[in-house]
């Protein structure tokens, strides 16, 4: 695992590429504390910075790595499971390879397949390709965009990066707030789409591929891949369930190769604890809060620990810790992210970063097995569905307008189209609510504009296949995969999560529906599968989504003052109106309404903004 850098300046402006590229590979030093290599074609124009974590072929693998003839140079963050059979596949091909490390493979497949290397691999990665000879880059993101893949064309600069704040060092690149993310980010807790927060800095969409040259203006971009749901009628519930053990123990195992010891993440639900019983790790690592415990799992982690025969480490997080890195946190994120568990996570890695270089996760079994409760919401008194549509949405609309009380928002959401509520996993501000509350609403789009291009994909699955579908394509990738991938790379931790894995999703897709959720229990194969290897107390828990005591604490001092200071500041002034803002605290303060969330996503971005935009000036913030 590590973290790369590069530019291709078609001008080749007249300034220092070794100590350009250096500065730009200084700032994500996090990401590869193990070794740093660098590329520069002067008569080219191109630079490239690559940091190592090392992982597999420890004395070698070093990047960026070229080709035989070298017209091909390599930087690759990630990992590819099926590297050694790869391997051999192109050397009976022809190609001579220089190290044992995995990311040679993709140099040589891209030589000798093309775009069609995305058929055959299997893994999480971001990777870029330079040609020497036609001075063409060449970039692509993972499946599931488990690694991120960052790019700007700034002052005729191609730009590229593991992270954007490694972009902030070169000359070309001004960085400016894109208000429009602001606007999406109040619906959505974090920037959903190919847009940054960075004016003209965009995120490579997971899946795809990306192409420029000195002579495109902007880069060509291509699909290879996306995640498809064909439910199959004929296997019985037991079947579905030997083939999800097959396919984990089979995406577990590909997990776990390293040349380094592997532990894993443990929490209280079904999802890690069945990763960490079955891969046999010797450590599992989790963290809680000492506010009882709906906000604690250490207890649930240390009794399955010792009954597996695994050495925990767990940590109980303090308000004070909590609140001292949260800056930091920010500043690591590179975007505004509002779900508190991201700062759980930062210090869930840093316990773990403690004892090795490698721990297994469980992202990614929600959204690919139907595992939120949510999903359950269309399956809910089927009966009611026989009422005429527009008999129904005549009731929603009055249920909207009425006060928030048990039942209404059954009939609310079941008088609509799923495609005219559903958002994803979090829905902070309405479109009214983030009108009022901004300054210039900036004409973003809805937050039903914003996902229904997914809709659209997905137009042909039954409505909780299309919420499975909107949260895998924008829930998972914004907030579930940005937080694990910069709260571990922070603390320069490898994380691997087996639920997203290509052959895992294959199989998922195939479960019709009804033997994924059936209206009261969720992810059923997975439980079930779970439960051979696991006592039921953990195979069937209820899914805490690992809390964090915001509600609480934002009642408390010295806390509230923290955060009423923020809401006070320039920048709160100048992006948001003041009335609706003190609103917010003082009706939460009251018990009026629980605003926590609300509250919580205005003082992560304001935090954020002063991180790269006020004082801080990108620079990593001081603990405090």
């Amino acid at each position: 695992m590590c973290g790369f850098v590069g530019y291709l300046d078609p001008g080749k402006v007249d300034y220092d590429h070794q100590a350009t590229i250096k500065a730009m590979a200084d700032t994500i030093a996090h990401r590869g504390p193990d070794d740093e290599s660098y590329f520069v074609d002067e008569a080219g124009g191109c630079a490239l910075g690559f940091r190592r974590l090392s992982i597999i072929d420890l004395e070698g693998g070093r990047q960026p790595m070229t080709n035989e003839d070298d017209t091909l140079v390599l930087v690759l963050n990630g990992e590819i499971y099926n590297y050694q059979a790869l391997r051999e596949e192109l050397k009976v091909a022809g190609h001579t390879f220089k190290t044992h490390a995995d990311s040679e493979v993709v140099l040589h497949g891209y030589e000798q397949w093309g775009t069609d290397l995305f058929e055959k691999v299997r893994g999480m990665f971001a990777f870029v390709i330079y040609n020497t000879e036609t001075r063409e880059i060449f970039a692509a993101r993972d499946f599931f965009g488990i690694k991120p893949l960052y790019w700007a064309h700034s002052g005729g600069v191609f730009l590229f990066a593991s992270e954007i704040k490694a972009l902030l060092p070169h000359p070309a690149f001004t960085p400016r707030l894109n208000e429009r993310a602001l606007a999406s980010y109040l619906s959505f807790q974090y920037s959903p789409g190919p847009e940054t927060f960075f004016e003209g800095c965009y995120k490579l969409w997971p899946g795809h591929w990306m192409r420029t040259s000195p002579e495109r203006e902007e880069p060509e971009i291509g699909r290879y891949w996306r995640p498809v749901f064909a439910p199959e009628e004929e296997p019985s519930l037991d079947d579905w369930v030997d083939a999800v053990e097959e396919v984990m123990g089979d995406s577990i195992a590909a997990h776990k190769i390293a040349d380094v010891e592997v532990g894993s993440f443990l929490s209280s639900g079904v999802d890690s604890s069945y990763v960490a019983t079955r891969a046999d790790v010797d450590k599992t690592f989790t963290v809680g809060f000492g506010n009882g415990e709906l906000y604690n799992e250490c207890d649930y982690a240390a009794e399955l620990s010792e009954l597996i025969g695994v050495e925990n480490h767990a940590k109980i997080i303090s308000p004070e810790e909590f609140w001292e890195h949260f800056a930091r946190v920010q500043w690591h994120m590179d975007e505004p992210l509002a779900d508190a568990s991201a700062v759980a996570l930062y210090f869930v890695a840093r316990e773990a970063a403690r004892h090795l270089k490698v721990v297994l996760s469980g992202e990614g079994a929600d959204e690919i097995f139907g595992g939120y409760t949510n999903y359950c919401m269309p399956l809910e008194v089927p009966l009611y569905d026989k009422i005429p549509f527009f008999l129904r949405r005549g009731a929603a609309a009055v249920a909207r307008r009425l006060p928030r009380v048990k039942g209404l928002n059954f009939i609310a959401r079941r008088g609509q189209r799923v495609s005219d509520w559903f958002i994803g996993n979090a829905d902070i501000f309405s479109v009214e609510e983030r009108r009022a509350l901004l300054k210039d609403p900036t004409g973003a789009p809805t937050p039903a504009e914003v996902v229904a291009p997914f809709f659209a994909e997905a137009a042909d699955y039954d409505d909780v296949t299309k919420m499975q579908y909107v949260d895998l394509n924008a829930w998972m990738v914004g907030d579930i995969l940005l937080k694990s991938d910069k709260m571990s790379m922070a603390n320069s931790l490898e994380l691997r999560p087996p639920f997203l894995d290509k052959e895992v999703m294959r199989l998922a897709g195939r479960i019709p529906t009804i033997m994924r959720i059936d209206g009261h229990v969720t992810k059923q194969p997975l439980r079930l599968a779970a439960r051979r290897v696991i006592p039921e107390k953990w195979a069937s828990k209820k899914k805490l989504g690992f809390p964090v005591p915001i509600r609480v604490w934002l009642k408390e001092e010295p806390w509230v003052a923290r955060v009423r200071d923020a809401f006070a500041s320039p920048a709160a002034r100048r992006y948001f109106n003041p009335e609706p803002l003190d609103a917010l605290l003082a009706d939460h303060l009251s018990g009026a309404a629980d605003n926590s969330r609300k509250i919580w996503t205005v003082y992560t971005f304001l935090t954020w903004y002063e991180v790269y935009f006020g004082g801080g000036k990108g620079a990593m913030p001081a603990l405090g």
